[in-house]
């Protein structure tokens, strides 16, 4: 009894597996189907893809190359700007310096010294009198005056015209300044 048993659960699993098998046949025909259909969809897909990426690419280059001249316009401006702002800020701290500075009323005396002296106490050719200690307003007055050629004090008119006709009003004030100064 045991072999008939057997035989019958073979019997029955070859029933079971032969009919499992129409149906396997048909996903399986249907599955060839597909993989013949496959690499054409896969194809299309690929294509649109590149095609999108493409469209996406000269999208992206166009709006950078737009960026790009936008932040140089920018930038270039910017730049003027900065230069303008610096050029001013140079050309005040010059000004600045020279009005805080201005001329060395020591270095221009240097000229004067040769005649009056070191201290300006010396009697300039023996015909002037000393200026050291003179008031400063009254030697810009002098100074301006051999400039013009209008003063000549002891006959030195004109070698004094030569001596000061480089200066400017402010070398006129700070020599005087100087000089009043000793």
């Amino acid at each position: 009894m045991k072999k008939l048993t057997v035989l019958s659960i073979v019997a029955a699993s070859l029933l079971l597996v032969g009919c499992g098998e129409s149906s396997t046949g048909a996903e399986a025909k249907a599955a060839a189907e597909t993989k013949v259909e496959a690499p054409a969809a896969v194809e299309k897909t690929k294509e649109a893809v590149a095609e999108k990426a493409t469209e996406v690419k000269e999208a992206v280059a166009e709006k950078a190359a737009a960026a790009t001249a936008a932040v140089a316009a920018t930038a270039t401006a910017a730049v003027e700007k900065t230069k303008e702002a610096a050029s001013a800020v140079a050309d005040k701290a010059t000004e600045a310096v020279a009005a805080a500075t201005g001329p060395d009323g020591k270095a221009l005396f240097a000229k004067c010294a040769g005649c009056h002296g070191a201290d300006g106490k010396t009697a300039a050719l023996g015909k002037s009198a000393v200026i050291a200690g003179q008031a400063a307003a009254d030697l810009e007055t002098k100074i301006h005056g051999y400039k013009a050629g209008t003063l000549n004090t002891a006959g030195m008119g004109a070698l004094m015209k030569g001596q000061v006709a480089a200066y400017s009003d402010a070398d006129i004030k700070a020599v005087a300044t100087y000089i009043s100064g000793l």
